[in-house]
């Protein structure tokens, strides 16, 4: 039972920190920009602002459009759930299968690309269909970075993958290497971050994630939200806990289990200071260079298998 509580307990600090993450990009994104940065509690205060509101919506709506937003905020938090965060040695180390976390990513992409169809508004549509062609690009390139991590520890559960890089302590392994690249320009791409999108704008002949939700208000926009963030963070965690392991526990001690939110912490730090300095340098590229950009993240994950493969198991 103090598996489980622990367990819940690590979620719930997951969903809560998701916000203060992405503000911590946006603040040294400003630092970098020389302008002035909100305060880190800002997106917390967003969020209860749109939960307070009232939902407006379109009189045309269909009930798909209604749960489009607990189905997103849902799946996202059982994506958030199987990723190890603290601890690998928890009861939801069994389900923390890479496998599903793209079952769950697909699963809130599909109903999110029926909702923006659903009014039947121009931008709602073309945001869709945007959505919908990034997705099958970057889809393959994830799936091709997971197979090389699965070749590595002979398993696509992430607990499994973690203990295994763990154990073998720091080895030098170009497949490695090449699926870290492969899975940072997957999560800039499936995240809407510079230079695939920018979410800080609404110019609508740009936009992609922003023109799926322009209808919704209210406590629906706050799920939506609050499940962009959560995105990012579960990607970010991905990246700190399999690709940079050392510090997370394996033990449920309480030092273990401090010592691993403790490094994890500054690891997310580091991270979100590599987002914001990216966003900084790179500007937004266009449109039709998505594919040329998702095409290279896919094309560094088969250059990690092959490297495996001939390196290590050849």
């Amino acid at each position: 039972m103090m598996d489980w509580l622990l367990s819940l307990l690590e979620l719930v600090v997951f969903v809560l920190l998701a916000p203060l993450f992405s503000a911590w990009v946006k603040r040294v994104k400003c630092w970098l920009q020389n302008r002035r940065s909100p305060s880190l509690l800002q997106p917390y205060r967003d969020l209860r602002r749109l939960f307070s509101k009232q939902v407006i919506m379109a009189e045309i709506a269909s009930p798909v459009f209604r749960v489009t937003p607990y189905i997103i905020a849902g799946a996202t938090l059982m994506a958030a759930a199987v990723v190890p965060f603290i601890s690998v040695n928890l009861p939801t180390a069994a389900i923390a299968d890479v496998i599903v976390l793209a079952g769950f990513f697909a699963l809130a992409r599909f109903f999110q690309a029926l909702a923006g169809m659903d009014i039947g508004t121009a931008f709602g549509g073309m945001g869709s269909s945007r959505e919908m062609t990034i997705s099958a690009l970057a889809e393959p390139a994830m799936l091709m970075a997971v197979f090389t991590l699965s070749m590595v520890a002979s398993s696509t559960n992430l607990s499994i993958v973690i203990e295994h890089l763990m154990a073998q302590g720091l080895v030098l392994r170009p497949s490695l290497f090449f699926a870290l690249l492969s899975l940072l320009l997957v999560g800039i791409a499936e995240t809407g971050r510079i230079p695939v999108d920018n979410p800080a704008t609404h110019l609508e002949l740009t936009m992609i994630h922003e023109a799926m939700i322009l209808e919704y208000s209210g406590r629906h926009l706050a799920l939506i939200e609050w499940a962009v963030q959560l995105k990012l963070m579960i990607y970010a965690v991905l990246i700190a806990n399999i690709f940079f392991p050392w510090g997370i526990a394996t033990t449920d001690s309480m030092s273990a289990i401090a010592v691993g939110a403790g490094t994890l912490l500054v690891k997310l730090v580091l991270l979100g200071g590599v987002l914001a300095a990216g966003e900084t340098l790179f500007a937004k590229m266009r449109l039709f260079r998505v594919s040329t950009f998702l095409v290279l993240a896919l094309t560094l994950a088969l250059i990690g298998l092959l490297s495996h493969i001939i390196l290590e198991v050849g």
